[in-house]
């Protein structure tokens, strides 16, 4: 049946199943297909990317671009192995330090609170460009692999904000009455945040991982402006150096940028059956 009665005498007519999938299929068309056309052009000759007029599909499909990547002199391993252990460095941060203080903000009444949270929530208004001068003389002589320690703190800083924000408003909307009665059971304070209260949060950690991984993983201006040795720059940064200086190879940066995008993928992947599992637990309390 395409109608259903309302309470009030009324019929309102289904939504058609066909328009729906027409409609979301569209969407995804129209989100992936920048991806799609870095996937292919990752697959051209470099005669294939520069031909006029432009052949959208690869005439010969070249999957040892990637080999060549990886065997160039700028190949894309140390840098991401840069950008891996500092998205997974300021991401650890951060959580280390906005569960324990959203929580505690959540929970308590303190006086200054508000504008403690405007405060706070000011600084997610300054981004790394606008602070460019003020960090290279404040971490310019961190050289070597320290510097990617000062990225994962200017990093770490710079997102900690908006993850106090939203986990904040997570724990509020947990019934004090459930940490309440943990406590009269006998559970430390502690005890109560990591067993009782953050198995029902998890939607809102998921959300600050992903917002906090992403937002590093992309971050460009900090690293650019501190990390001058090659072998020690984030993808960001190196992306450039694998046009050539004299001969535009786009197939070889749309590669890397394939090879860029990969990890967040799997995160994704793996964070969706956490949020999930999340979801599913505060339900189930």
């Amino acid at each position: 049946m395409a109608t259903k009665h309302s309470h009030r005498g009324g019929i309102h007519k289904r939504p058609n199943p066909w328009l729906i999938g027409i409609g979301a299929l569209a969407i995804v068309v129209f989100f992936s297909f920048p991806y799609m056309l870095m996937l292919i052009t990752s697959l051209k000759t470099q005669g294939d990317v520069r031909r006029i007029p432009p052949n959208y599909l690869p005439s010969n499909p070249m999957p040892s671009n990637y080999l060549d990547v990886w065997s160039s002199n700028v190949a894309p391993g140390s840098s991401l192995l840069a950008t891996t252990v500092i998205a997974i460095g300021a991401t650890l941060l951060v959580l280390l330090v906005a569960t324990p203080a959203s929580y505690y903000i959540a929970r308590f009444r303190f006086p200054g609170r508000m504008p403690f949270l405007l405060l706070v929530l000011t600084t997610q208004m300054l981004q790394p460009t606008v602070l460019a001068v003020g960090l290279f003389q404040e971490f310019s002589g961190w050289t070597g692999y320290t510097v990617w320690a000062a990225l994962i703190l200017i990093n770490g800083a710079f997102n900690l904000s908006f993850a106090i924000w939203i986990m904040q408003a997570f724990f509020a909307s947990v019934p004090k009455e459930v940490d309440e009665a943990a406590l009269m059971d006998g559970l430390g304070r502690l005890q109560t945040m990591f067993k009782i209260s953050l198995p029902l949060v998890w939607p809102g950690i998921v959300t600050a991982i992903v917002f906090v991984f992403v937002n590093t993983w992309n971050e460009y201006a900090a690293a650019f402006v501190l990390v001058q040795q090659p072998d020690l720059q984030p993808l960001t940064v190196s992306m450039p150096r694998f046009l050539g200086l004299y001969i535009q190879d786009w197939q070889y940066l749309f590669t890397v940028a394939i090879v860029a995008i990969v990890p967040v993928i799997i995160l994704f992947g793996i964070i969706e059956k956490r949020l999930i599992g999340g979801l599913t637990a505060g339900a189930g309390k």
